[in-house]
């Protein structure tokens, strides 16, 4: 039976030859992540059902970076609960103030997730795994725990849509700018419970760190996960840093798919996504006149090092507005040294920037960024709901780090051309 790649890993995990759309199976897992918000609900769950042991002591996460470091009371005895599990278990991949980065950019980097594997995360943007060719989608806190204690998940095996991507991508527009033209295209939920696989020549155009950009963002599009093809790129990137040996899976030719769209990478332009929906996209030069007041470039989306450079590049030599106020946050302390190393900092610290330790903070509306009634923030995070980074009455614009740094020094929304040109 011809199977589509997120089919042809959950059959291997599966122990089967093959799995159909559709169909209920239970799997075995390769990694099981939670954070400081989620992992605690998961370690009730996991004490209330009796359990003794983790399945695997390798294969078991923990990362505090919600509300870390500690925003208040409460956040200490989250992760007070989380460090306490895993030392308790000797769970050695616990990430923890000083060490940590946002979950999601941590675990590649780590080399903790390659190609092939199966993982769950009690976290929602848990499909950015994709990326390197994963099975990778998020989950409930009781999965989790159930998962600690079995390694084995039920899932209902996704039907797929295929993106065929072509061409290459014009200067200042990147993976952010794809997924939202994507999800702007088919809506936040064209890919209910569907894995969009991405394919293509144009894959190639992309940096693996814009596929982490589009596939974490495959949840906004009601995905069950995001995934690529796996290519040179990929291997480059998993071989410096793979814990293990891994598995590569390519689509039948003949997989049958729900839908197939082509997207032309260079016929795409800055996007964002206005108020209160991923899917409410508008392109740079529809967007008018919006004033803002801050601007956070950071998250599990796009805290990248190459996220941070392609803002400062813009930002170098000049001076954020003086009504704005802009936040960086690098995703992990690797990316946080190189930035500092190539005075990244200082180019955000002279245009009058607040530079943070990793946190996922403003994103959630934990920390470090909340908004007020009535404010405005262009953001590079995922999502824009009502209250998602603050007051009901606040508002926040999806986009990539460039138009970010190029709103913080407009003062008002702004296409980074124009202010390179400048």
């Amino acid at each position: 039976m011809a199977m589509t790649m997120t089919q042809k890993i959950l059959a291997a995990h599966a122990g089967m030859e093959s799995v159909e759309a559709g169909q209920l199976i239970l799997v075995d897992v390769d990694r099981v992540l939670g954070n400081d918000i989620t992992s605690p609900v998961a370690i009730r769950e996991f004490e209330r059902i009796g359990a003794t042991d983790v399945y695997d002591k390798e294969k078991v996460t923990m990362v505090m970076d919600h509300f870390a470091p500690n925003k208040d009371i409460k956040a200490a005895v989250q992760c007070k609960m989380c460090r306490e599990f895993c030392g308790k278990y000797e769970i050695p991949n616990f990430y923890d103030v000083g060490r940590m980065g946002i979950e999601h950019a941590l675990l590649p980097e780590k080399g903790l997730v390659v190609p092939g594997d199966v993982v769950i995360g009690a976290d929602s943007h848990t499909c950015t795994y994709g990326a390197i060719g994963a099975f990778s989608t998020g989950v409930g806190s009781t999965d989790m725990a159930c998962g600690m204690a079995t390694g084995k998940a039920w899932f209902k095996v996704p039907s797929a849509i295929k993106f065929v991507l072509k061409g290459k991508l014009n200067r200042y527009v990147s993976g952010k700018d794809v997924i939202l033209h994507i999800i702007g295209m088919i809506g936040v939920d064209g890919a209910l419970y569907k894995s969009m696989e991405f394919v293509g020549e144009g894959v190639s155009a992309l940096t693996v760190f814009d596929r982490l950009t589009i596939s974490n963002m495959a949840i906004e599009a009601g995905a069950k996960n995001g995934i690529f093809e796996v290519d040179d790129a990929t291997l480059a990137y998993v071989n410096e840093r793979a814990q293990k040996p891994y598995t590569v899976y390519k689509a039948d030719d003949d997989a049958v798919y729900d839908e197939t769209y082509e997207i032309d990478l260079g016929a795409i332009k800055p996007t964002v996504a206005f108020p209160h929906l991923p899917e409410n996209t508008r392109t740079i030069d529809e967007v008018g006149e919006v004033r803002i007041d801050q601007i956070v470039i950071g998250s599990c989306t796009n805290g990248h090092y190459k996220d941070l450079a392609e803002a400062a590049e813009i930002l170098k030599g000049k001076k954020i507005a003086d009504h704005v106020r802009a936040i960086i946050i690098p995703a992990t302390q690797e990316i946080y040294l190189k930035a500092m190393e190539n005075g990244l900092l200082k180019i955000f610290i002279d245009a009058g920037c607040a530079v943070s330790t990793p946190t996922c903070g403003p994103c959630l509306g934990g920390h470090m960024g909340i908004l007020a009634a009535g404010e405005r923030a262009v953001a590079t995070t995922n999502r824009n709901f009502v209250g998602r980074m603050g007051d009901v009455k606040s508002e926040v614009y999806l986009a990539s780090p460039a138009v970010a740094a190029a709103s913080a020094i407009a003062g008002k929304i702004a296409d980074p051309r124009a202010v390179m040109a400048d």
